[in-house]
């Protein structure tokens, strides 16, 4: 460990770099956390000490942004170490990550003695660094069609909105869950790395974590030596390129913030107005039985009324009381006297003097079909009991 006490692993474009993406990626989780679970207590103390959710709303957007314009930058300088400086692709995985992850899994469950021999990124750096790649796309889609909801729907159908927002809002949680859990426990818990605040790691943490760069630097072949006519050549070529991309992707960002202001303008409230939301209703008496009607005005000669004692008792008794004979019958109905027929069951009153329709009696036969079915004849004989005001007698 003499030759080597510090190893440069990142330089000063690349910290600037995480470190803006840190700042956008966590004051949009804030503030986009804050606004799909209003409701938390938590939430309610962000908004308020942010000013308000229309302060909310504007930081959220200003995030939003910040970070599409970082993704651009990282656009070009990953074109620029590729193309110019031919820098190996160190985040291409492949089969070697693979055996680097199920011997990792081995010797995490203690079924192998040899640890992992890792290059300048590991797989878990590489599957991290995918993810977010993965996760920017689904957040840059799904936010283009709620910041523009109008324009989204003229294209494809109004159900893409919500499901839109469901999946912003969950792909949000699932990233800050993997921030929490899986990146700062690598880079802070399980052995902190300084790399991203001095750009230089120990020869014993690279020995630790990285060993095959390690013993690249060592061997002087961890970069490819560039022939300089070539390089400038290469970067001409990319700066004309990356000129005109990066200029239609930042174009793109401008047209995403201001193609509509429906999602950004809040429509002011118009002035409140006094309107009345309830009105007592005057006192209703309550309802009262009505005199019988006279025989004689029915068109029936005085004394040929039917009564309860004169046949629809015996009637009753005969069809029905099989079923409905005392206080415990069927549907709580007795019709084995008379009191127990103007009161009816879990149906309702049995019989309503002077009005058949209410008369639960008279519902149920009337329907046809009942185990006990009156005939027509005995069906209008209890019509006529029931408008004559049910007398008993």
């Amino acid at each position: 460990m003499s030759e080597l006490r510090k190893v440069l692993r990142f330089r000063r474009p690349y910290r600037v770099e995480h470190w803006v993406f840190v700042a956008s990626f966590t004051t949009l989780a804030v503030t986009g956390l804050a606004q799909k679970y209003a409701e938390a207590g938590v939430s309610q103390w962000i908004v308020a000490a942010l000013g308000g959710i229309e302060s909310v709303r504007v930081i959220h957007r200003i995030a939003a942004i910040t970070l599409m314009v970082v993704a651009v930058y990282h656009i070009g300088a990953l074109g620029y170490r590729l193309y110019v400086t031919r820098s190996r692709p160190h985040m291409l995985p492949g089969l070697f990550d693979v055996r680097n992850a199920w011997q990792s899994l081995k010797y995490n469950l203690g079924l192998s003695k040899a640890r992992v021999q890792q290059g300048r990124y590991g797989f878990e750096e590489k599957l991290e660094y995918w993810a977010v790649v993965w996760g920017t796309l689904i957040m840059v889609i799904t936010g283009f069609m709620l910041w523009n909801p109008i324009a989204t729907t003229n294209i494809l159908p109004g159900e893409v909105v919500p499901a839109a927002k469901i999946a912003h809002g969950l792909e949000a949680v699932l990233a800050v869950l993997a921030i929490f859990i899986w990146h700062l426990y690598h880079v802070l818990i399980r052995t902190f790395n300084r790399s991203m605040f001095t750009g230089y790691v120990n020869e014993e943490q690279m020995l630790d974590e990285h060993p095959l760069e390690l013993a690249d630097l060592k061997a002087g072949v961890a970069e490819r030596p560039a022939d300089p006519r070539k390089q400038e050549r290469r970067r001409r070529v990319f700066f004309g390129v990356y000129g005109v991309v990066g200029t239609v992707l930042l174009v793109g960002i401008f047209v995403f913030v201001t193609f509509e202001k429906t999602a950004i303008e809040t429509v002011p409230a118009p002035p409140p107005e006094q309107v009345t939301v309830f009105a007592p209703l005057t006192p209703t008496p309550l309802p009262t039985r009505p005199p019988p009607t006279p025989p004689a005005e029915r068109g029936e000669p005085e004394g040929g009324a039917v009564t309860w004692a004169g046949g629809l008792g015996d009637l009753f008794k005969t069809k029905c009381t099989a079923c409905h004979g005392s206080p415990s019958g069927l549907g709580g109905l007795d019709l084995s006297t008379y009191e127990g027929a103007l009161k009816g069951g879990n149906s309702g009153p049995g019989v309503v003097p002077d009005d058949p329709e209410a008369s639960s009696i008279w519902q149920i036969q009337s329907q046809g079909g009942h185990p006990g079915q009156l005939t027509d004849s005995e069906l209008e004989t209890v019509r006529q009991w029931i408008e004559a005001g049910a007398p008993e007698e």
